[in-house]
């Protein structure tokens, strides 16, 4: 017989293996079974459910699939309050993101059907339209964190950011002093990229992680069709690092961008479905 000792050892055990379950595969994908039950469930009864003239978000049936949608939109978008909440146990902060997650998806056939397909430019279809942004939105937010994460502790090199903006710093110091014996011309273009802020550029430029104004790489091509001698070897040398550096600091933005620009699409929307869901909801009895 196990003692008490034995028991809580037990415990710990399957909760350490627990920790290292993706959220996706939580409790053997309990969430993404009930959310298929659920989807074939509302399909199959779609299919075998009468309506006359034709299935519509005004029939009983459409009032059903629709009351069932809303309570799951307002649900789903309380998982911001649920991670200001902390716990362990049946709803876990992993429970409910998996939840969230397959839930979500299941949402996507449940506001399809109650629609009945009948989409037009009214305040009803925008409601669905904001329903599908987020979801999309959602399933990015899910594909990024399954496989950013791990690009970004490749690109860091188990270096902090402190780090990596102090090793740039120590090869600008070094081209400054590389550049003094150069002619006026070349070593204007070193100090054109040293006086350049390297991080100063677009949304688009991070996230396409192509700098074509970037002044290290100009300064490069411009010496590369040049003659060489000692001084100007040095400074190219000492370019090529800085390059290199700067691309590896400009990877880091470009992957915690992609990682976190899901948020400013996601958060924001699920706002203007909750007000749009609300006037949806706010017509349909007013013209009962």
């Amino acid at each position: 017989m196990a003692t008490a000792p034995d028991n809580r050892y037990a415990l710990d055990e399957a909760r350490r293996d627990s920790d290292h379950v993706s959220f996706l595969k939580h409790r053997r994908w309990r969430w993404a079974k009930l959310a298929t039950i659920i989807s074939v469930v509302a399909i199959l009864s779609h299919l075998l459910v009468d309506v006359e003239p034709r299935h519509n978000g005004g029939s009983w049936y459409g009032y059903t699939l629709g009351t069932i949608g809303a309570g799951l939109i307002v649900w789903l978008s309380l998982l911001g309050v649920r991670k200001r909440n902390m716990s362990e146990g049946k709803w876990s902060l992993k429970a409910w993101t998996s939840a969230h997650v397959y839930l979500g998806l299941a949402l996507i056939v449940i506001g399809t059907l109650h629609t009945g397909f009948q989409l037009g430019w009214n305040v009803h279809t925008l409601a669905w339209g904001l329903m599908m942004v987020v979801i999309v939105s959602g399933l990015y937010g899910v594909f990024a964190y399954a496989t950013i994460p791990s690009e970004i502790n490749a690109n860091r090199r188990q270096m902090t950011k402190r780090e990596m903006l102090d090793a740039l710093a120590a090869i600008d110091r070094q081209l400054e002093r590389a550049a003094q014996p150069l002619g006026r011309e070349d070593a204007d273009l070193v100090i054109a990229a040293l006086e350049q802020d390297p991080f100063d550029f677009g949304v688009g430029t991070r996230l396409s992680g192509h700098y074509r104004k970037c002044r290290t790489i100009a300064a490069l091509d411009q010496f590369g069709v040049s003659g060489h001698d000692d001084a100007l070897d040095k400074v190219v040398s000492l370019l090529r690092k800085r390059r290199a550096q700067l691309e590896q600091i400009r990877r880091q933005m470009r992957l915690r961008a992609l990682l976190d620009i899901w948020l400013y699409v996601h958060v924001p929307v699920t706002i203007a479905l909750l007000a749009a869901l609300t006037a949806h909801v706010i017509s349909v009895f007013y013209y009962w």
